[in-house]
């Protein structure tokens, strides 16, 4: 018998953010939206916060490069839209039976609470009012006719899968052979344990911020997901 006919790809996006709220009216070229974009993220987070947390300067284009590249191999940290922890990698133990620290996870404490206190219905509808920014920003990154919006439930979904380590996680650091010294030694540690070290980008810093702060990560990425996942909030009001 003849194989069965492949399933057609899906076309136009799976989870429109229409229908969360329109978009705002007159929005600026995205080359110019840093300033407006900031304002909405001050009204949403708190202008100390905004300011602490944030990197203003081409913030829709970093937060969708980012968003793209945490699952993936790297995210290199250069393009985040988040300031980089203040502290250096902390391990524990010699050599080959270096573990992370407990006290790593402190260096995330506070970008975690402040994710946690952002409402996430007030998130998504932001989300929405600026959302042809990001849609241009993730076109332009080299996804003509995709979705920005659909690529970002697939990474929360990957992120959701992060590992969950059972007691102390195992780090080695990386030999670099040369002449000159590194002069940044935290930052060439890897996992000893080959699936964490094949995870993707996003999940390997789910892993270092530890135990509690995954967790709680975890749950404000539910809780914002829930939110824009409007395919899955269609089929329930047809239900």
């Amino acid at each position: 018998p003849p194989p069965p006919p492949a399933k057609a790809e899906p076309t136009g996006p799976q989870n429109p953010v229409d229908a969360l709220a329109p978009p705002d009216a007159a929005l600026p070229k995205l080359a110019d939206s840093d300033s407006r974009v900031m304002k909405a993220l001050a009204e949403l987070l708190g202008a100390k916060n905004a300011e602490a947390f944030l990197r203003s300067d081409g913030i829709v284009r970093r937060f969708v490069a980012t968003v793209d590249n945490l699952a993936r191999e790297q995210a290199p940290a250069s393009a985040w839209p988040v300031q980089p922890t203040g502290q250096r990698f902390i391990t524990e133990g010699q050599g080959e039976a270096q573990t992370i620290s407990a006290n790593n996870a402190a260096r995330y404490n506070g970008f975690v609470m402040l994710v946690q206190s952002v409402d996430p219905a007030k998130a998504a509808a932001v989300y929405a009012r600026l959302y042809p920014l990001f849609q241009q920003a993730y076109e332009e990154l080299g996804y003509p006719g995709r979705y920005f919006n659909d690529r970002l439930i697939a990474v929360i979904d990957n992120l959701l899968q992060a590992p969950e380590p059972k007691g102390p996680v195992q780090v080695r650091l990386v030999e670099v052979k040369g002449d000159v010294p590194s002069q940044r030694p935290w930052v060439r540690y890897e996992y000893v344990d080959q699936a964490l070290e094949k995870a993707s980008a996003g999940q390997k810093i789910m892993v270092r911020m530890g135990p509690e702060n995954e967790r709680k990560m975890k749950a404000s990425l539910r809780a914002l997901r829930q939110q824009i996942a409007t395919a899955d909030l269609a089929k329930k009001k047809s239900q």
